[in-house]
């Protein structure tokens, strides 16, 4: 079969308008249905909600006390004080009893003394109605308690209840159907093999579609067969109210989606001018709207987002917001296509009084950007984008003060921080660490840029074989540093279980026969290759993938274990963590530089506290190849 073609690379604003236009009149004669108001909460109110009773609905006492007849109280004071008999001239009542005739008023008990059983005195007057709450002072019957097009809260339902409402008009939530669809797709749970992928999108789409006010209905994977697609299309149009069919709508051979929507009714728009999201396809079968999402995971969301999202919303009559934006200093150049919006992912970070953005990962297949981001930067179409130093909005994606919060820290990457990360939230949940790994060199850089709290860092001085403290002199001179002393963890070869090259040497790395993976320049284990080729005077020329490059050590491992590499330097957790052989060549220092001033924060207290603690040496002991005999000793510099 011939690819498809893009039929357009239309703005998202452009394709949404003429998506929702179209769409328009079936929409508004959206149906209607009535639920009770226990189980109201999140459904959008079709008509308005007004009091069926008044709240309260009678004369009640506003608080513990006595009610009395107020003008038998007005000659009290201090130095005259009134004793009043029970039943005659008072009641005892309590918050929320009913306020009878004769009694008009009411005293606390805190004002009142006890003389005995049928006597109390008090030495103040009461004013007419003190301290009693009149019928209808909250609700009054036949008042608008919350008005259509409302989503109910959970204040609303308490408010509907007091006010006599037990069911409410709502409008239906939008039957959405969803077809995962592909060849290669497997279910949760099921056996992985080579060429197969786990099918997590829809499970992904399913919440958000709960989040938009939504109810999903998921088919199982379609593979990708013309009929079988057809079929399933035509049988979730008959059951939904909209329906989204995820991957296939890009421009492959087997990328059917384009042509049987087509074929069932109206392509719309095939191309939207964003990255990632390229490949979506706005179409419309028997009047309902069909939307064609790309399969890597980014995409996905961001298609979500800018189209289902707002249909879903309109079908219940609810606007789509913006989300709430900071002004944040760029870490690093983003640079964009002239041809696409893109949205990058961003974590964020409160260094000194200064917000931070560090753009995460920007493949369209990497979800963990979207789980480890707190905002996202939009870069407009026919921007080249924007400059390290730069002040940029963010959309947030987590609450300002959750961000503040969170300990920054830019560097080289060791899974022993994700077991900080794990530990430092366990401890106090008010806290959190962000990782951005671009090497020991990139934290330095942005140490000197007052950009993070920590960088963690590896870096040996060739001619001292001294580890991190020259370089903190070299590029830090003129900051306060404290050289917080880390973890000796053990670099070496990681090859595939068994060796199946019989690499011994890494000498072994100028083969012919051996597919060498490296890690980015900058980071420190790249030094330490870049050291190690030199001093054995190896050629870099002759390593086959000496500049093919990873960002952390679990993904160097990753290339291994996955065949794509037989060899990466790295470091021995990695290596057990992959179930990879593993070649030692050397101890290293992975240790923490901080700013003086920064020790005192609570947030780098609490790190250094589990630094040195037991329960951190314990899960490093389970992951091995670390020491920790010089642990969260502070080297000032």
């Amino acid at each position: 079969m011939v690819r498809n073609i893009y039929l357009s690379n239309m703005e998202v604003e452009n394709a949404l308008a003429l998506f929702t236009d179209r769409l328009k009149s079936n929409i508004a004669r959206w149906e209607e249905e009535e639920t009770t108001t226990i189980d109201s909460l999140g459904r959008v109110t079709s008509k308005a909600i007004f009091a069926l009773v008044s709240s309260p609905n009678y004369n009640a006492s506003a608080m513990d006390g006595i009610a009395v007849k107020a003008k038998t109280t007005f000659a009290a004071s201090e130095v005259n004080p009134v004793r009043l008999k029970k039943d005659i001239d008072f009641i005892y009542v309590d918050t929320g009893d009913p306020i009878l005739d004769p009694f008009d008023a009411v005293i606390m008990i805190e004002d009142v003394v006890v003389i005995d059983d049928s006597v109390v005195e008090i030495i103040k007057a009461a004013a007419p109605w003190q301290d009693i709450r009149p019928i209808g002072e909250d609700i009054v019957a036949n008042e608008m308690i919350i008005p259509s097009n409302h989503m109910i809260r959970p204040v609303d339902m308490a408010a509907m209840l007091a006010g006599g409402v037990n069911s409410v008009k709502v409008y239906k939530k939008p039957k959405v159907g969803l077809i995962p669809t592909g060849t290669e797709i497997i279910e949760p749970g099921e056996p992985l093999s080579l060429g197969s992928i786990i099918e997590s999108n829809s499970r992904m789409f399913e919440g958000l579609v709960k989040e938009y006010g939504g109810q999903s209905n998921r088919t199982k994977p379609i593979p990708d067969d013309y009929q079988l697609l057809k079929s399933g299309m035509l049988e979730a149009v008959n059951q939904n109210d909209m329906v989204i069919i995820n991957a296939g709508s890009s421009a492959g051979s087997e990328d059917y989606t384009v042509k049987l929507i087509a074929e069932l009714g109206e392509v719309l728009v095939h191309g939207i001018a964003t990255k990632p999201g390229k490949p979506a396809i706005l179409g419309i079968i028997q009047g309902k709207p069909v939307i064609g999402i790309p399969g890597y995971p980014v995409s996905a969301y961001f298609v979500f987002e800018n189209f289902v999202k707002p249909v879903i919303k309109s079908f219940i009559k609810q606007p789509t917001f913006s989300r709430d934006t900071v002004e944040a200093v760029l870490s690093k150049r983003v640079v964009s296509s002239l041809k696409h919006r893109e949205y990058v992912r961003i974590k964020l970070g409160m260094v000194d009084d200064k917000l931070i953005a560090t753009p995460l990962s920007r493949g369209a297949g990497a979800t963990m950007s979207l789980v480890r981001a707190d905002g996202i930067l939009v870069i407009p179409q026919n921007s080249e984008g924007a400059e390290g130093g730069e002040a940029v909005q963010v959309e947030l994606l987590k609450n300002i003060s959750e961000i503040r919060s969170t300990v920054v820290s830019i560097g080289s990457h060791d899974i022993a921080m994700d077991i900080m990360a794990n530990l430092i939230h366990q401890k106090d949940s008010a806290y959190s660490l962000s990782s951005a790994h671009v090497g020991s060199m990139g934290g330095i850089m942005a140490l000197r840029r007052g950009e993070t709290h920590i960088a963690p860092i590896h870096l040996l001085d060739e001619a001292s074989g001294i580890y991190n403290l020259n370089y903190l002199e070299r590029y830090l001179p003129n900051k306060k540093m404290a050289l917080i002393k880390g973890l000796k963890r053990i670099q070496g070869i990681m090859v595939k279980k068994g060796n199946p090259k019989n690499i011994k040497s890494f000498e072994d790395l100028v083969r012919d026969d051996i597919q060498f993976v490296n890690r980015q320049k900058g980071a420190g284990t790249r030094i330490l290759m870049d050291y190690l080729v030199v001093q054995k005077g190896l050629s870099v020329e002759k390593i086959s993938g000496y500049e093919r490059e990873m960002t952390t050590h679990m993904a160097v491992a990753a290339a291994v274990d996955s065949g794509s590499a037989d060899a990466g330097l790295g470091v021995l957790s990695a290596a057990k963590a992959m179930d990879l052989d593993f070649i030692p060549i050397g101890e290293e220092d992975y240790d923490f530089a901080v700013p003086v001033s920064y020790l005192k924060l609570p947030m780098i207290e609490l790190f250094l506290s589990i630094l040195k603690s037991e329960e951190f040496a314990k899960e490093l002991e389970v992951l091995g190849g670390y020491s920790l005999e010089s642990v969260g000793e502070i080297v000032y510099i």
